[in-house]
């Protein structure tokens, strides 16, 4: 009972890690790129969700200062936040690296399934 209470009482963070290991099995298993650079922002948001989680604290306000008052009680730590708005910014620029090389290898081999791809570039190393 006690296992349950915790869980309820911590839903984002059993929520970010399920998301964090759909993603994970997901880019294990699955041998088509797309899937694996789906598989991959699966994995994202939920580090970014467990980060989010660990920053936010109840009854506390945004790191805004409003009518002076600066006490440390008041507010959260923008630092989680900082670092959930960064790895979103580096995330969106690595889907965007990965799918322009996977249309890369998707107009060199014409599959998207990483063993014929590496069955195919196989065959053409042997070739030369």
């Amino acid at each position: 009972m006690q296992i349950l209470e915790n869980l309820l009482g911590n839903y984002e963070e059993a929520a970010a890690v399920l998301l964090f290991g759909i993603g994970f099995i997901s880019l294990l298993f699955n041998r088509n790129l797309i899937k694996k650079l789906i598989a991959m922002n699966i994995m994202d948001t939920g580090t970014f969700l467990f980060l989010a989680s660990m920053g936010y604290i109840r009854g506390r306000k945004a790191p805004i200062i409003i009518n002076g008052d600066m006490s440390v009680s008041t507010y959260i730590n923008p630092i989680p936040a900082g670092l959930v708005l960064t790895g979103i910014v580096v995330s969106v620029s690595v889907t965007a690296v990965m799918l322009s090389l996977t249309i890369r290898l998707y107009k060199r081999y014409h599959t998207l399934d990483l063993d014929m791809i590496y069955v195919i570039s196989k065959h053409q190393t042997e070739d030369r």
